[in-house]
């Protein structure tokens, strides 16, 4: 069955007829997925210009199960796939959800969360490849709570974000906190 034996939901008859709607609709799509199943979702994206797709949680680099110990296998596979993703301009990340237990940093298993600066020091290479990959523009910071609640605390992780950007111009620091979201999800200013 596809999408549930081979992981490529996105390549299913039936839910690209599904899919197709959202763009008669005018509507946009939260892709969720793991970073294995990245190249399918740029196919989707290809294949849909005119729907507007984002990205949620930098794509899911796992890093438990079968991908324990293999980060930097995993990340240039999701580096690499995160770039061709880049090319299709209707596609924009959100950036978080790397707390996660499933992602391999293991900070739910500390006894103390990790502090922001450890998180600049063990996820930043993670985010800034994905904002320069897409551009502020493209880019929206996210929480996962209560997920990430698992391993870390709600201020720990925005001040992290802040921390992560702090060289970036305030008009791009605004694009991700806050204009990069309003523009896709249509919201009122």
């Amino acid at each position: 069955m596809p999408g549930v034996n081979d992981a490529n939901l996105y390549g299913d008859p039936k839910f690209r007829e599904g899919f197709a709607v959202l763009g008669d609709m005018k509507l946009c799509y939260d892709a969720y997925q793991y970073h294995h199943q990245t190249p399918s979702l740029t196919a989707l994206a290809r294949t849909f210009p005119s729907v507007d797709i984002v990205l949620n949680h930098l794509g899911t680099p796992l890093g438990s199960g079968p991908y324990a110990g293999k980060e930097s296998e995993i990340y240039s596979r999701w580096a690499t796939d995160l770039k061709e993703l880049a090319t299709c301009p209707n596609v924009f990340v959100k950036l978080g959800g790397l707390a996660m237990p499933w992602n391999g940093f293991g900070f739910e298993a500390h006894v103390l969360p990790p502090s922001s600066d450890e998180l600049v020091s063990k996820q930043s290479r993670y985010y800034q490849h994905a904002i320069q990959t897409f551009g502020p523009s493209r880019c929206m910071f996210e929480s996962n709570f209560p997920v990430d609640k698992l391993a870390l605390s709600y201020p720990i992780l925005w001040n992290f974000f802040k921390k992560l950007v702090k060289d970036y111009t305030e008009e791009e620091k605004d694009d991700m906190f806050r204009g990069t979201a309003t523009r896709f999800y249509q919201l009122a200013p």
